[in-house]
């Protein structure tokens, strides 16, 4: 792999911008309003195939033609391409942690330094949350685990190509190597899922995302975009626009169905998006089909160029705008609407003055043009836009430096006063279930006894038992009823905030509650309960917080719940996200058409209490809790 010179052949295949545009307008509108697009995400193996495609296509033609290609050549031209706004965005969003947004300072060198060295994917795996907590911490970081597995794909590529070519020789035997790993990865995803505590690891790891690569490096090896035949036959034309037809009509029906928590997704889903998406690849840089040509407008030509800098900037403008607008859920599509402004304005600021000047150019030409200018500092007067980038760059690695070295190891050293309330709470509720748990037999009865007045309720109350009702408000026939009423409470982060209550009202309550729980690990969830006879009559779910829902998955709860235990759902608050209202309309469906779930209607008592709820609009507060409790009690003594 000399350096030798290699005559420079434009071949610039517009349909690849427009295709570029229909993955990143997947993971957009998955990100922005994911109840909408739940399947969006599979934007990302579009970007995956393409690079497997076109880098491979281009070493394989200079190979062609006898030209050895450069690594040293091919490492700069990547770093020029994808390099600079990643670190200007780096820098930008870490400067405005520092600034304006401390609490996510948390792992911010970690997430600095395995960025720079393209092995964040990995380190999310250990330590991140799921791509698929959307409330969580969320992390502005989170989407760049892609880039770090594009790295790893170009720095090994040039000699794994220059290996199959020496010893495989044949285009058709490295073709089918590169299928047969591919085939292999798609297996290794297959089997390392099991269930959501395996979803970082087959969705974040290289190993299990490599197929896509793989499947559109091996089709540049059978379908060399500068050999294809022009002068197709109309027979040749038709087939090849239907097969991109149907390829793209699936492709979008997925977007549609498909969700990230799935198990089809894992067990082969993505795999067959991939196939299509190559089908797709193999459809548009063919010359005697039109796929090129319908997928080329300006539109998709504009967002096609900034797709990377569109995929790098939407996280930071989404978590900050929702941090900063408190009522996002109120208007989703309108705030939808505005975030996607911010991104295309801070996307086209940041092509226009960071990546169109430094990928142009050789690096060394701008090195020494820089040192001539500081010569001659009068120059730079001349180039106020310039000055000014540099100027405001040179700022925000400041603060960034700043932030890098106050920031905390661990996420754990970050903790807010409602985060420590949380799991003091927590762990008063692991105590109390213990005790639970030895009561099973208690926990599993259903009494049906008849509700008896105030008065006589009241004199079979003991001192603690009145001293709680009057703390919550609550009748002392109502009291007596809970304290006769068994339930097992199910849900997230709200529900371990109020489980200290609830356990002090109900006569035998226990909790299974966890921060971060999602509606699609309740099954499983409840299936332990179940196994371990802990499963009341009654049941309490409250989830719904950390992201939207579907119809499946509710299905998915009330079938592993059982018909003959009753449901009581408790909707949600989290004005700060845009799925409030999609989840609150399900549960209430749900709620209209079975007779076996009741709605908790939370969100209706509390949304106009804004003193009810801590700093993050989502948790209530003690004041909060108190109402919370006495909402969830009455619901299930009335319906008793």
């Amino acid at each position: 792999m000399a350096v030798k010179t290699v005559p420079k052949q434009r071949h610039y295949i517009t349909g690849i911008d427009g295709f570029r545009t229909i993955a990143v307008l997947g993971v957009i509108a998955y990100h922005l309003l994911p109840a909408f697009l739940p399947g969006g995400f599979l934007g990302v193996p579009i970007f995956f195939g393409l690079t497997g495609y076109l880098v491979t296509d281009s070493f394989l033609n200079q190979i062609h033609h006898g030209n050895a290609f450069s690594v040293g050549q091919f490492y700069r031209h990547r770093l020029k391409r994808l390099s600079p706004a990643l670190f200007a965005m780096l820098i930008s969003t870490s400067a405005y942690i520092t600034v304006f947004a401390r609490p996510l300072l948390a792992g911010l060198r970690a997430t600095i330094i395995t960025n720079v060295l393209y092995v964040y994917n990995w380190f999310e795996i250990g330590h991140g949350q799921s791509y698929f907590d959307r409330f969580n911490g969320e992390s502005p970081f989170t989407h760049l685990w892609t880039l770090s597995i594009e790295g790893q794909f170009y720095l090994i590529w040039p000699f794994v190509i220059w290996g199959l070519v020496k010893w495989l020789k044949q285009r058709a035997k490295i073709a089918s190597t590169l299928t047969g790993l591919a085939i292999l990865s798609m297996m290794l995803m297959a089997i390392l899922y099991h269930g959501d505590a395996s979803i970082n690891r087959v969705y974040y790891g290289s190993d299990t995302r490599a197929f896509s690569l793989f499947l559109g490096a091996a089709l540049a090896t059978i379908w060399p975009s500068r050999q294809l035949n022009s002068q197709l036959k109309a027979g040749g034309r038709r087939l090849l626009n239907w097969i991109g037809g149907l390829s793209l009509t699936v492709m979008v029906l997925m977007y549609w169905l498909i969700s990230g928590t799935d198990a089809i997704t894992y067990h082969g889903g993505m795999a067959l998006f991939s196939v299509l998406t190559t089908l797709m690849i193999a459809v548009i840089v063919h010359p005697g089909a039109s796929w090129n040509r319908w997928l080329t407008n300006p539109v998709f030509t504009w967002i096609g160029k900034r797709s990377y800098g569109i995929y790098l900037y939407q996280f930071p403008v989404m978590v900050f705008y929702e941090q900063r607008v408190v009522n996002v859920a109120a208007h989703p599509v309108l705030n939808s609407l505005v975030e996607l402004i911010l991104i295309l304005a801070v996307t086209e600021l940041s092509y226009r003055l960071i990546e169109q000047p430094l990928a142009g150019r050789s690096w060394t030409v701008n090195w020494r043009q820089r040192q001539h200018e500081i010569r001659q500092p009068m120059q730079w007067f001349n180039q106020p836009v310039k000055l000014g980038t540099i100027g405001v760059m040179l700022v925000l690695t400041l603060l960034t430096l700043i932030g890098f070295v106050q920031a905390p190891s661990h996420v754990n050293g970050a903790k807010n006063a409602q985060a420590k309330q949380i799991d003091a709470a927590g762990k008063r509720a692991d105590v109390r279930n213990r005790k639970i748990a030895k009561e099973k037999a208690a926990l599993n009865a259903s009494r049906k006894e008849k509700r008896q007045t105030n008065a006589a309720a009241d004199k079979q109350l003991n001192p603690s038992q009145k001293q709680t009702a009057a703390k919550f408000k609550l009748t002392p026939a109502t009291m007596l009823a809970a304290q006769q009423t068994s339930v097992t409470a199910i849900g997230d982060s709200v529900l371990v905030d109020n489980a200290d209550n609830l356990q002090q009202v109900f006569g035998h309550a226990y909790v299974d509650a966890k921060v971060g729980r999602q509606v699609w690990q309740a099954p499983a969830v409840i299936s332990d309960l179940k196994n371990r006879h802990l499963l009341a009559p009654n049941v309490i779910i409250n989830l719904g917080t950390n992201s939207p829902m579907t119809q499946g998955q509710v299905d998915d709860v009330l079938k592993a719940i059982g018909p003959k235990r009753r449901v009581f759902w408790v909707n949600t608050v989290v004005p700060t996200k845009n799925w409030q209202n999609q989840v609150n309309d399900l549960i209430k469906f749900n709620a209209d058409r079975s007779k076996q779930v009741y709605l908790v209607d939370w969100y209706g008592l509390s949304h106009n209490q804004p003193s009810w709820f801590g700093e993050d609009h989502v948790h209530p507060n003690p004041a909060g809790s108190l109402a919370y409790t006495k909402l969830v009690v009455q619901t299930i003594v009335d319906r008793h």
